[in-house]
């Protein structure tokens, strides 16, 4: 990655987070509510048999309603749990969120008595992004932990995001992987190839 790719996505990236920090918990709730929504009708959605998700920290839109109605629909769930071991997250079977245990960065994973389940095998992935734009291009929290992800997914790939962080050009690297549709709270579209 060239250093001036490098500096705009860190602009990009502390733009973004700075408008994060000025919307209200309940902001984030509602929207919350709305993006579920978007998604429920879709039929991407309603197929999907296995899932790859994430588990909301703070200001992120928060996704459990659709995991939970995804465990009692009897699809697979799954959620990365970080490996120290590798400095890579890996994909574990949830049976239900009370599995997660909080873990590396603070976040709720996993925990070890869950079955980890190979990457190739999940047709769905909820992606968490800093921000999009709508040719699916997305900026992470710049570690590259979800790109390696992304990578190994083969399923459809649909990036999670408030309206705002859809912004009109995100930067991208050879190794960036691409979302194959948005959900906001707002809209859920397929991405422009």
């Amino acid at each position: 990655m060239t250093p001036d790719l490098v500096e705009r996505k860190r602009t990009l990236r502390r733009q973004i987070l700075e408008r994060l920090r000025q919307v209200s918990p309940e902001e984030i709730v509602q929207a919350s509510a709305r993006l579920c929504a978007q998604l429920r009708p879709q039929t991407v959605w309603r197929d999907c048999q296995s899932l790859l998700a994430f588990f909301p920290m703070p200001g992120e839109p928060d996704i459990r309603p659709l995991l939970e109605e995804a465990l009692t629909a009897g699809k697979t769930v799954a959620l990365p749990r970080f490996n120290s071991g590798r400095g890579d997250y890996e994909a574990r079977v949830v049976p239900d969120l009370s599995a997660l245990r909080p873990a590396h960065f603070g976040i709720l994973e996993p925990g070890p008595e869950c079955s980890p389940i190979e990457l190739n095998r999940l047709d769905f992935f909820l992606v968490p992004g800093v921000g999009y734009d709508v040719n699916g291009r997305r900026l992470g929290r710049g570690k590259g932990y979800f790109d390696r992800l992304l990578a190994q997914v083969r399923g459809h790939k649909c990036g999670v995001a408030l309206e705002w962080q859809v912004v009109a050009e995100v930067p991208v690297g050879p190794h960036d992987v691409r979302m194959n549709s948005l959900l906001t709270p707002l809209r859920w579209f397929r991405c422009a190839d």
